[in-house]
């Protein structure tokens, strides 16, 4: 029992010196901690919070990206089919364009043809019957029947 008395004073004093100076040490430790933690779940509630707000933007750039994408390709195929509409429509004007010159030219070739045969035929019916009749209708006269005559069975087998 001597030894328990000294050792009751030395753990009352040790209690005494460690309640007047080390519980509010570690109290303030406990604080300080317990301030950091709570500061940073404060931070990381902050920036989960600034991640979703920057996650959310980059999705609705990226949908406008991809609307923006879709629209070009729109305009550049309506641009490609009113191009091939533009140039088929060209050649087909072309390719119409020249079949009426052709058929003009052709025509105009037949007519010629047909008036160089008229004129063909008559001096030919002209010589013909200068050999048959002689020469008593003058040249003019038989010219001039020889064309009324072709000009008739031409109004019949030209049409």
């Amino acid at each position: 029992m001597l030894e328990f008395i000294p050792m009751l004073v030395a753990f009352i004093l040790l209690w005494i010196v460690l309640a007047k100076f080390g519980w509010p040490m570690f109290n303030g430790m406990l604080e300080k901690r317990e301030n950091s933690i709570r500061e940073a779940l404060k931070k990381s509630e902050e920036a989960q919070i600034e991640s979703e707000r920057v996650l959310a933007e980059y999705k609705k750039q990226l949908a406008d990206a991809k609307a923006q994408s879709a629209e070009i390709v729109s305009q550049a195929r309506a641009a490609g089919e009113a191009v091939k509409a533009d140039i088929t429509a060209k050649a087909q004007a072309e390719a119409a364009d020249m079949i009426a010159k052709a058929k003009g030219a052709i025509e105009a070739e037949k007519k010629a043809a047909i008036a160089e045969l008229q004129t063909s035929v008559a001096d030919t019916s002209v010589a013909v019957a200068a050999r048959l009749i002689g020469d008593d209708l003058s040249a003019d006269e038989h010219r001039k029947i020889i064309e009324r005559y072709v000009a008739e069975a031409g109004s019949f087998n030209a049409n």
